[in-house]
């Protein structure tokens, strides 16, 4: 799917490269009124995706929320002459007020990974914070859609599942895990060894959202390539699965993938919000409540219509690699879920 900054700029060039249109990103259209927060606004993730909510059109409200720093960032978003009004909140004090009318909800919040950091040692850290704002969540905007892009996400949105379950307003057409970077990656990496256009590439990625857990479905990728081996396909698998740690290791203890992440979130905040609206067709892979297989939860493509999920779709037809990488998935991402639904249940 074609990112709305990539058409919207493209659309400014055709009308003409020396007008107004072309200075500007977007052009003003006609969309609902729509409230997105962002939840860890002043973080490595947050403030970068913070600016692609500010630029997008379908955004009228932006409400950015963390424990500290979130003036200084709504202030320097605020200036950008786009659509979205800006706030910023800080403290738990006034995360209600950060929450209250929110259409869609993104959770970046937390820590981020750093090398030699387990997803144990996250999950440590960061079940607890998304536990605490998903229990604002059920109170203060219990309707909104929620994105969940805080690690470990194979465990944090069973978490929040819970906590909206013993508050009584949890609907699981309306949470989501956002496995969006990893689709992003599998589309970079195949189009590079496949050797055409990043943008043209489609490829699903179903699974989870760490290490095998992740399961890029490259026999089903658009344009076919009959150009890659076996060897290619393992290759691209595991560099699809390790993104993350690359990102981290090449940044050697200075961050981890935010800008990137941050692009993934919008893209993905940016198909919700088009669902909501009404626009026709949308469909990404997410982390969502399945049947697809005898998990709880499973990441596939999902069509997104105004009540969240309109229908989480099926696998489609698997290579012998991947009905092999599904079977090896499933008891660690089976051992993330059960792990984030007893911690919510025992604190």
């Amino acid at each position: 799917m074609r990112s709305f900054l990539v058409r919207s700029a493209e659309s400014a060039l055709r009308r003409g490269g020396n007008g107004p249109s072309a200075r500007r990103l977007f052009s003003s259209i006609s969309a609902p009124d729509r409230k997105v927060a962002v939840l860890g606004a002043a973080g490595g993730i947050g403030q970068p995706l913070a600016l692609l909510m500010k630029l997008n059109p379908l955004v009228s409200s932006l409400a950015l929320y963390d424990i500290a720093g979130t003036p200084g960032v709504a202030a320097d978003v605020s200036h950008i002459n786009t659509r979205a009004k800006v706030a910023g909140y800080a403290g738990e004090e006034q995360l209600g007020e950060a929450l209250e009318g929110s259409d869609v909800v993104i959770i970046p919040a937390g820590v981020p990974r750093k090398p030699g950091m387990t997803r144990d040692d996250l999950f440590n850290i960061n079940a607890g914070i998304v536990k605490s704002l998903c229990t604002a969540i059920a109170k203060y905007c219990p309707n909104a859609v929620v994105n969940m892009i805080s690690n470990p996400v194979n465990s944090t949105v069973p978490i929040a599942s819970e906590v909206f379950k013993k508050a009584g307003t949890y609907d699981e057409r309306k949470l989501f895990g956002v496995t969006t970077l990893d689709v992003v990656r599998a589309k970079t990496f195949y189009a590079g060894k496949a050797n055409i256009p990043a943008a043209d590439v489609n490829v699903p990625v179903v699974g989870g959202h760490a290490g095998i857990t992740i399961l890029p479905l490259f026999s089903q990728a658009t344009p076919a390539s009959n150009d890659l081996s076996h060897e290619d396909i393992n290759a691209l698998t595991k560099r699809t699965q390790d993104g993350g740690t690359e990102v981290v290791e090449a940044k050697a203890g200075k961050g981890s993938a935010t800008l990137s992440m941050a692009y993934a979130g919008a893209i993905f905040a940016d198909a919700c919000l088009k669902g909501l609206n009404g626009t026709p067709d949308i469909v990404e892979c997410s982390f969502v409540q399945s049947s697809i297989t005898e998990l709880p939860f499973f990441a596939s493509k999902v069509r997104l219509g105004k009540n969240g999920v309109e229908e989480v779709l099926g696998l489609g037809p698997l290579s012998d690699y991947e009905k092999e990488g599904l079977e090896n998935l499933k008891p660690e991402l089976k051992a993330s879920i059960e792990k984030g639904i007893k911690f919510a249940n025992q604190n």
